[in-house]
């Protein structure tokens, strides 16, 4: 019950909205679909005000139709239950249960997202409608997937919120000394003496208390996730058979701790929008692919979204170049995903995403994307037999949330950018032709030789201990600045920071050296480091590079190693360049048969070959043209 039923191969196609469109356009859409070798839409995601135009009156007509036209036409359909925008009549009824900024503004209807998860109001509309979904569509043949809510992430600091909260902080904590020990309450005067002192971190007059902060951050994931749980049971219960999902999506917007979710999902599904026009949108899609893949426990997920024809770089959409679609979607199959979903089918002509990009363009059918999209989809049912087996290495990075929620305040020595420091791993290791696995910190570390821990921030001592045994056992670990700097409660962990880790490493962190921002820290052959470094005490491990110039640092440990059991430790002090972790990951050897700009992955027997250069490039035997890609035998 891990993929859509009924959908053979690999699913290609996207959101589709037909309520936006006169009904005499239904019919050519599903056969354009059938033309392109669409075979799996998403219906209903944002339809809650069609669905039920009035409080308690329902409107299923439409949908019946329309799930009847794609059945015949052979296209299956992701069904979403509405939930992540609340029609008008619901939020004027309910004002309450719009969602509040940290300052403490309601805000307003008028756009998506406008609910608050916690509000009573809000959380049994949203079973109602589920619930008649699910009695009205379990049993229909066109069915292939539920799609609960979309993109879960925007948090609300209402009064709702408070209260959810606190009963969450006392089934955590159980007493207020607890609690107030976990939050070093007696700083600034913030010892509570009852539960109901506690607020929501709001905007306040200075620096907030990154334990607060933190443990709200927590919170609203599960509280999400309980919002998830809550319609994902309506609909199980209605038919067993059909798997539900709902779609993550990255951003500095979203407390949601994959982890804890991909349990609670029958298959993960991913949003991957690139946020820059070069290069680095094949290094995120990358990084996006990979993640998904582990959050997926190395199983089954799909990219449920992405831009068919742009992307959404700060500076606004970029066109791709022909060939970038397909490139960028078998990134993502040839690392583990069961398909290419896109948002969305037809452009809109109107709406706050008028101008997004889709499958079938506002010129319509008769352009050069159709053309390409028509183009690629059709090729899919030809290597759909090349993806069963799974993606494999031995390479791992940590992957912590609660490192970068709490590595992500104004209150640290220097501005950190963990999602950076994680991304600059990933894309080194990629243009060396390694693929690689992401893990939680408290994660099953045994597949893998090499195990690499970027400025993992927030390290509980259960985390401590399986770094430690992983180690002992004859890993290799790798970990950079700020790792373990703090435990489960943003408390530091004192005498050589390290998450207690002194021994493993074979060092003490004696003090954090923040460097001006722009200029650059030489080291001994080595390549540079940049902003942030650390002053280091060698406690048994052997320096592999020194800090050739700066005050305080000069001369003084950058790299080091340690023997620990069976296995070794390594120790970056510093925020290292792009050359210097190349340096480093040499000295590793670490390898792989792709090259910057040419991805390769091997799954069974087959390898696929992903080139986005501007060359022809030969892997192996292999030839694959410039802007192409191709699946072989090995």
């Amino acid at each position: 019950m891990d993929w859509p039923k009924g959908v053979d191969g690999l699913a290609y196609g996207g959101d589709y909205n037909p309520e936006q469109w006169p009904e005499e356009i239904w019919d050519d859409d599903v056969h354009l679909m059938r033309e392109a070798g669409v075979n799996l839409v998403s219906v209903g995601v944002f339809s809650w005000s069609r669905l039920e135009p009035r409080e308690g009156e329902y409107d299923f007509d439409w949908l019946d139709r329309v799930l009847d036209k794609l059945h015949t036409g052979g296209v299956g359909v992701n069904l979403a239950t509405p939930t992540a925008s609340p029609p008008p009549w619901f939020t004027l009824a309910h004002p309450d249960a719009l969602n509040t900024r940290p300052d403490g503004v309601r805000q307003v209807h008028g756009s998506r997202d406008t609910y608050d998860v916690c509000a009573p109001a809000y959380q049994e509309a949203s079973l109602r409608i589920a619930g008649k979904l699910a009695e009205r569509y379990a049993e229909h043949p066109a069915l292939a997937m539920w799609h609960v809510h979309n993109e879960y992430g925007s948090a609300t600091y209402s009064a709702h919120a408070e209260r959810a909260f606190r009963i969450w902080l006392q089934e955590k904590y159980e007493t207020i000394e607890a609690l107030n020990d976990a939050w070093w309450g007696s700083f600034w005067s913030q010892h509570y003496g009852e539960w109901d002192q506690i607020l929501a971190p709001r905007a306040t007059q200075y620096l907030s208390n990154p334990a607060h902060e933190l443990d709200f951050k927590r919170f609203t994931s599960d509280a999400m996730l309980e919002h998830y749980k809550s319609q994902r049971d309506v609909l199980r219960a209605a038919n067993p058979e059909i798997p539900i999902t709902t779609n993550f999506v990255f951003g500095q917007w979203v407390p949601v701790d994959p982890w804890q979710w991909a349990s609670e999902v029958d298959l993960v599904a991913f949003d991957s929008y690139p946020s820059a026009p070069d290069e680095r949108a094949e290094q995120q899609s990358a990084l996006h692919a990979d993640l998904s893949r582990s959050w997926a426990g190395g199983g089954d997920w799909i990219l449920m979204e992405q831009a068919a024809a742009t992307i959404h770089s700060k500076d606004g959409a970029v066109a791709k170049a022909p060939g970038r679609m397909a490139r960028h979607s078998m990134i993502h199959i040839s690392r583990g995903s069961k398909g290419a979903m896109f948002f969305q089918w037809r452009a809109g002509r109107g709406g706050a995403e008028q101008w997004h990009s889709a499958l079938l363009p506002h010129a319509g059918k008769h352009t050069r994307m159709f053309a390409e999209v028509a183009a690629f989809g059709n090729t899919l049912p030809g290597i759909a037999h090349t993806v069963e087996a799974p993606v494999k290495t031995d390479v791992a990075i940590l992957w912590s949330p609660e490192s970068w929620w709490a590595s992500s305040g104004p209150h640290l020595p220097a501005p950190v950018d963990y999602l950076e420091n994680v991304a600059q791993i990933h894309r080194v290791l990629r243009d060396r032709g390694v693929v690689v696995d992401f893990v939680a910190p408290e994660g099953d570390l045994s597949r893998y030789t090499t195990v690499i821990a970027p400025s993992t921030y927030v390290l509980s001592e259960a985390a401590a201990e399986n770094l430690r045994w992983f180690t002992a056992g004859g890993g290799r670990l790798v970990a950079s600045y700020l790792t373990g700097a703090v435990d489960e409660h943003c408390q530091v962990w004192l005498d050589g920071f390290l998450g207690g880790l002194t021994d493993l490493f074979g060092i003490r962190v004696t003090e954090h050296l923040p460097q001006p921002s722009g200029e650059l820290r030489a080291l001994w052959n080595f390549g540079a480091a940049e902003r942030f470094c650390e002053l280091v005490e060698l406690r048994g491990a052997q320096c592999v590079t020194q800090y050739a110039t700066g005050d305080v640092i000069e001369n003084q440990p950058a790299v080091t190693v340690n023997p620990f059991g069976e296995g070794e430790a390594w120790y970056v002090s510093c925020k290292l360049v792009d050359e210097a972790w190349d340096r480093l990951f040499e000295e590793l050897k670490l390898d792989g048969p792709g090259t910057r700009g040419v991805d390769v992955v091997d799954r069974g027997p087959w390898r696929f070959v992903v080139n986005h250069t501007e060359k022809e490039a030969q892997v192996g035997n292999v030839i694959v043209p410039a802007g192409s890609w191709a699946v072989n035998k090995r």
